[in-house]
């Protein structure tokens, strides 16, 4: 290892707890590939990804890392590193081809295969249950914004509960409701393209109502285990301290933030909820027939285990903005660090997790998602030196031990993401990995990151077995 990854360590690595968890993560279609192998079915972004116009160069999961077949070595490669942790996606589609009837006994080995061999190799399990493959079945009976749908999900949830109850502990169950609802069914930015504000607050609500019916059927298979939901967070502030900046950062919380974690862990939608998505179909009173039903909001509610939460983003908003129409809200401190633009700024991180903790929750905090695209490449000597990521991860994870420091009960940390993978409606053209893919051979490389993220569990876990 050479002395310039050693350097750099976050200035509060020493705040986090001996038990503090550290891990990367990926999602199912963003890595498996095999996508007609082993029983799996059609989803919505197999569909979405065929449509001509939808995806960056007209990219798809088909094969994306290879994951399918390669499993082994990755996981190989994970223990080489070291990581502790490895948050992993079950493919529905796998799993239930059709979003209904028994699980693909083929899928169910093939998880059950990964489990036992991250277990194998010291790595723990966090499973999260949807990361955005709905059955393309489902999607064509009114997708997420059909009701039946989440009723389906809470079936599916609790066949994966028995299946796998016995080797996976720790489970999300829905991966950022935020990007389901409205960039698949208000915003037609993802799958499966939809652009009807309705049928984003329907998605929303309905999302929410999924992991409440899944929270259930997980705890009534199996009360140890340990259960929470994701949701990617912004940080939200007004460019002044005016009257009307403040309104329109509120405005922007309430989508960004508050229409998922009011109802989450307060049981209730606010004011400024009923004031952005009444209008759409959002009631005041539960009422039979209507998009919030009796009983929604106790399920959506119920008690989890702990918060999970992704962040990417700080956002500044203004009056000046919304005026002019579109966005009225831009990235804090655009860098030329991100070949997308996205911020550096981990005070942002730090505000969102004590919001958590001071609005929500005292439950546990895993930061579930966290990263940065960079325009990586492999050097002729075969390295790839992205010291932009590490001093991108040092701040963040700096930010979770500041956080720490003030009180704020920080469980666990995972790197977004283990390896380069297909980003959605982007394509190939964005590299998150802390592990490079150069897709045409398969070939992976650890980066530079990796190996300075390895030196950080390690200068941890010194800690811990003191």
């Amino acid at each position: 290892m050479t002395s310039e990854l050693k350097l750099g360590l976050p200035a509060s690595l020493g705040s986090l707890p001996a038990d503090f968890v550290f891990g990367t993560a990926t999602a199912a279609y963003q890595i498996e590939g095999g996508w007609n192998e082993g029983g799996r079915g059609m989803s919505i972004w197999d569909t979405y990804a065929r449509t001509p116009g939808k995806t960056r160069n007209g990219d798809s999961g088909d094969i994306a890392n290879d994951h399918f077949h390669r499993w082994e070595s990755d996981l190989d490669l994970m223990q080489s590193l070291g990581i502790p942790a490895y948050r992993l996606n079950f493919s529905w589609v796998r799993l239930q081809p059709t979003g209904s009837g028994p699980l693909n006994p083929q899928g169910v080995e093939f998880y059950r295969n990964l489990i036992q061999g991250l277990h194998a190799r010291g790595i723990k399990p966090f499973v999260t249950l949807y990361h955005w493959d709905l059955p393309q079945t489902l999607e064509d009976k009114g997708g997420w914004p059909n009701r039946e749908t989440a009723i389906a999900f809470g079936e599916y949830s609790r066949l994966v509960a028995a299946a796998f109850g016995d080797i996976v502990a720790d489970w999300i169950t829905i991966n950022e409701a935020w990007c389901v609802a409205f960039l698949g069914y208000e915003m037609g930015q993802h799958a499966p393209g939809k652009t009807d504000p309705k049928l984003g607050i329907a998605a929303a609500h309905n999302v929410l109502l999924a992991h409440g019916l899944a929270l259930q059927a997980l705890r009534e298979v199996n009360p140890s285990l340990n259960v929470g939901i994701t949701n990617i967070m912004n940080h939200v502030v007004p460019k002044t301290d005016s009257a009307a900046d403040a309104a329109v950062a509120d405005a922007v919380d309430v989508r960004s933030n508050r229409v998922f974690m009011e109802p989450l862990y307060k049981g209730a939608y606010d004011e400024g909820c009923f004031a952005a998505f009444e209008q759409h179909g959002l009631n005041r009173v539960p009422a039979a027939g209507a998009l919030v039903q009796p009983g929604d909001l106790e399920l959506i509610s119920a008690e989890v285990d702990f918060i999970g939460v992704n962040h990417y983003h700080t956002l500044i908003a203004s009056a000046e903005l919304a005026s002019q129409g579109g966005m009225p809200a831009q990235m804090a401190e655009p860098n030329h660090q991100s070949n997308w633009g996205w911020p550096n700024t981990p005070w942002g991180l730090k505000g969102v997790l004590d919001r958590v903790a001071r609005d929500y929750s005292k439950k546990p905090i895993f930061v579930t998602e966290n990263g940065i695209t960079l325009a990586d490449y492999a050097t002729p000597e075969g390295k790839v030196n992205d010291f932009d990521r590490i001093d991108y991860l040092n701040g963040y994870i700096d930010a979770v031990g500041q956080a720490i420091q003030g009180g704020t009960n920080v469980a666990g940390y995972f790197a977004w993401s283990f390896m380069d993978n297909y980003e959605w409606a982007e394509g190939y053209s964005k590299r998150f990995g802390i592990v490079y893919v150069d897709y045409a051979s398969q070939i992976r490389i650890p980066k530079a990151s990796a190996y300075w993220y390895q030196n950080v569990i390690a200068e941890h876990n010194k800690k811990a077995t003191k």
